[in-house]
């Protein structure tokens, strides 16, 4: 599930997972059930978000000259940037085509579906499996949050509740492996 071959990599990926995780714990506080419960369990979840990403930050910077999968003068660089753009360029026109079509209800779901596929092809580009379950999971919280039937309870509530543990587990497998290997 791990590649342990750059763990700077790995320290640098949870950092990114961790602000993912308290940004969609944010969103999710759009429209969230009655009651001070859910705001609670989301601003945890916000927490844990940008802990993990205050641990994550620090070490990758001390470790920026370690190996990484990510060259500058390499393939997956250009993959990377096409995949990152392909995915900017998603995002903003399916947000329009909800909002021109009358279904904004449907942004975040359809935002975190593009979020989840586009670790796939990053997977292979970083040599981690762990982004592709994060990935593959991520799509199918999506997909379960634009089905979910209509109701008081905004959609991005349900890509938050479940969406920002998803990136706080694998985040967190990659700053304990991560931190491990460069200790070692």
């Amino acid at each position: 599930m791990i590649d342990l071959a750059h763990p700077r990599d790995l320290v640098m990926t949870a950092a990114i997972f961790g602000v993912a995780a308290f940004v969609w714990s944010g969103w999710a506080q759009e429209q969230p059930p009655a009651g001070w419960v859910w705001r609670a369990v989301l601003a945890v979840l916000g927490l844990l978000g940008v802990a993990m990403a205050a641990l994550a930050i620090p070490a990758a910077v001390r470790h920026w000259s370690s190996p990484t999968a990510m060259r500058f003068d390499s393939g997956a660089w250009r993959v990377y940037l096409v995949v990152v753009a392909i995915e900017v360029v998603a995002c903003v026109a399916l947000a329009v085509w909800a909002n021109i079509a009358g279904r904004s209800d449907l942004i975040a779901p359809l935002i975190l579906a593009v979020v989840g596929i586009h670790f796939l092809p990053l997977a292979a580009v970083f040599g981690q499996p762990i982004m592709a379950w994060a990935g593959g999971a991520l799509t199918v919280v999506a997909v379960v949050a634009a089905l979910v039937p209509a109701s008081d309870t905004a959609r991005s509530f349900w890509c938050g509740l479940v969406g920002a543990p998803i990136f706080l587990i694998a985040g967190g497998v990659c700053l304990v492996a991560g931190l491990a290997e460069l200790r070692a």
